[in-house]
């Protein structure tokens, strides 16, 4: 079973994210003009959840208080991931400093950090029996070192309660935290995933509070801190990049020597984010997939419903057993 971490602070899951009014999530787009939500084609429709193995999940995570990614986030995933006792859980609380505008995650001032987090995660990493998580956080551009050491200290409480269990983390920038990376890295996840998100082009629109050179550089360092670390970046497509931009990113990631790279179309979570611009045909995403692997990538996942930690188990035994090949 893979499970990827998002616990929130003192957040007793009395909401609904589905239900909550877009501008107090999201005050800073209140003003913006909607824009226009395009029906989705048949290739990104999925099945919508409600098996009895998905309530299983939903229970654990109720009575755990954890929140999820897959709800905070509207992953389209997940029916299937819950169905399969697979969710996506993160730490550092449920509000983000920063305001992206393809993200559906609340926006505004967070809370301070939870001291005893990392050891509840690492508690419930023990009684879900996983063989590999990931943990995941907002941005925390309010702490000195971006919550560099709450990272390494939930690595840390799950290495100290399930020796056996793979950990894999998706990280913030880290943008102007001098000694950050260095602190994550040192406690040596087996997957280092930090996303680009989209091409260089689109940052100012899409990303504008990220610098893309700086993500590539700290995929970069992380393999020239510890060369066993699997690295892995993720992007979207559908918000007006160029196919030739996407090329080029992947020769980026490359030079960065990243090991795995994923590629997903992007929807839009309210009319107050960002449109999209095309719906990617999956014809698409395999010309994508044959062309980074042609381009040195261990492995690549390339589908329009395709998430950062969808699957990752799974994908963290390929790695493996590529490598030793």
């Amino acid at each position: 079973m893979t499970v990827v971490i998002d616990i929130l602070n003192n957040d007793p899951r009395a909401r609904d994210p589905a239900q909550q009014d877009a501008a107090a999530r999201h005050p800073e787009k209140a003003g913006r003009p909607d824009t226009l939500v395009q029906r989705k084609p048949a290739w990104i429709r999925v099945k919508a959840p409600g098996s009895a193995r998905w309530a299983e999940t939903n229970r654990i995570v109720r009575e755990n208080k954890l929140v999820t990614v897959c709800e905070e986030a509207s992953c389209p995933n997940v029916g299937e991931c819950w169905d399969k006792k697979h969710a996506t859980f993160m730490i550092m609380g449920d509000t983000c400093t920063r305001a992206c505008a393809f993200c559906n995650v609340r926006t505004g001032l967070p809370a301070p950090l939870d001291s005893d987090e990392p050891a509840k995660v690492a508690d419930a990493v023990a009684r879900l029996g996983l063989e590999h998580v990931v943990v995941t956080s907002v941005d925390r551009d309010d702490l000195a070192d971006g919550g560099a050491a709450h990272f390494a200290a939930t690595i840390g409480a799950i290495r100290a309660t399930s020796p056996s269990t793979t950990v894999e983390v998706l990280t913030p920038d880290f943008l102007r935290k001098d000694g950050a990376l260095e602190t994550v890295a040192a406690a040596r996840p087996d997957v280092f995933n930090h996303n680009l998100e989209t091409t260089p082009s689109r940052y100012l629109t899409v990303r504008p509070g990220a610098r893309y050179f700086h993500s590539i550089r700290l995929l970069q360092r992380v393999k020239e801190l510890d060369p066993r670390i699997f690295t892995k970046s993720g992007i979207m497509v559908g918000l007006g990049e160029s196919r030739n931009e996407v090329l080029q990113l992947m020769d980026d990631l490359r030079t960065a020597d990243v090991d795995f790279l994923t590629i997903g179309q992007y929807l839009q979570p309210t009319r107050k984010h960002h449109e999209v611009v095309e719906f990617v045909p999956p014809a698409q995403f395999k010309a994508y997939e044959t062309v980074a692997y042609a381009k040195g990538f261990l492995l690549v996942a390339a589908t329009p419903l395709t998430r950062s930690s969808h699957h990752a188990g799974d994908d963290f035994r390929k790695l493996r057993e590529r490598r030793r090949g």
